[in-house]
């Protein structure tokens, strides 16, 4: 199916993930970086993944875009954007949607812009990748996408060095949105920022995106990037989703221990006093799993069920989704 096919459909959900797996085969062993995630992300609507370092929110991400490494890497499950199985399209086909249906904000600017290549160069070379222009009208919108970011046209000669981190993360920005995606994953994309540059990021993202209409994915380990952006959130946890639900089921209606762990880190600026509840012990071996439920052996209300039997997720109602023992359906 055409990209343009798949943008005239225009179903329900922008993006479908149905049990996706991700292993990479390195020397004699197996990491398993994603076991099982399913998630939908209707249209116009932001979910945030949120979750410890190395918990697989940026391989959700990448698999997306169907850029894990094979070898090592192997990918099972389905992903559907815009109602297209993305697992039948030829590498070619997949290149057209890289960057036109699907874009990417990636983690560290400093490492995902070329140094040799001034910054309007290399946001003309994504518009000429999509769009049958030449090179001056190319140009021309890429200077319009600096300025959309609050960069002057007259610096896209320059190269990355000459850029603060903070101007270069908003390259990175206009790059991934100058062919007006259909979805956008945010990977961290403020997290080599300071507070103050952050906050106008954050504040630039969300208005490109009620621009644009587009669908959002929010990787991040920061609960407060997730309260500003998010409509939905997915906890992530050692490659599996723990808990889901609305920003309002996370926040107020906090469920599952590992949620619950997250929370308890964050310092309470309404009593100074209150010492943090930092969550013991660090995450599994992706090698080697536990038998159990993957956060068992970090967990104070941890049974010899928990440590046995892997949960799956169950419904408390609404769209809140829970995978504990300790949690009843309904």
């Amino acid at each position: 199916m055409s990209e343009q096919k798949m943008k005239a459909t225009a179903p329900e959900y922008a993006l479908e993930i149905e049990n996706l797996e991700v292993e990479y085969h390195v020397d004699k062993e197996v990491v398993h970086a994603l076991n099982g995630i399913s998630l939908k992300v209707k249209q116009g609507e932001t979910i945030g993944l949120v979750g410890e370092t190395g918990a697989g929110k940026t391989t959700t991400g990448l698999s997306i875009l169907r850029l894990i490494p094979s070898p090592p890497g192997v990918v099972k499950g389905t992903i559907r954007v815009q109602g297209e199985d993305i697992g039948s399209l030829s590498e070619k086909q997949m290149e057209a949607i890289r960057g036109k249906l699907v874009s990417m904000i990636f983690q560290d600017p400093m490492t995902s812009l070329n140094p040799t290549k001034t910054v309007e160069d290399q946001i003309a070379e994504v518009i000429r990748l999509h769009e049958k222009i030449g090179k001056k009208e190319a140009n021309r919108k890429a200077g319009d996408m600096l300025e959309m970011v609050g960069i002057p046209r007259d610096r896209g000669g320059e190269f990355p060095h000459q850029f603060s981190g903070g101007m270069k993360q908003r390259v990175v920005i206009a790059m991934a949105l100058a062919c007006s995606p259909e979805i956008l994953i945010a990977d961290e994309p403020t997290t080599a920022l300071d507070v103050t540059i952050q906050a106008q990021v954050l504040d630039m993202i969300r208005d490109l995106k009620k621009q644009y209409n587009m669908s959002m994915i929010m990787i991040t380990h920061d609960l407060g990037i997730v309260a500003e952006i998010c409509d939905t959130v997915a906890i992530v946890y050692a490659g599996s989703i723990v808990e889901y639900g609305t920003l309002e089921d996370i926040f107020n209606r906090t469920a599952h221990p590992y949620t619950v762990g997250l929370f308890g880190s964050l310092p309470n600026m309404d009593d100074r006093t209150q010492r943090l509840k930092p969550i013991q012990g660090l995450m599994p071996d992706p090698t080697n799993l536990p038998a159990g439920c993957p956060f068992s052996p970090r967990c104070p209300r941890a049974t010899e069920e928990c440590r046995k039997a892997k949960p799956v997720l169950k419904n408390i109602g609404g769209e809140h989704l829970v995978a504990c023992h300790l949690v009843k359906e309904g």
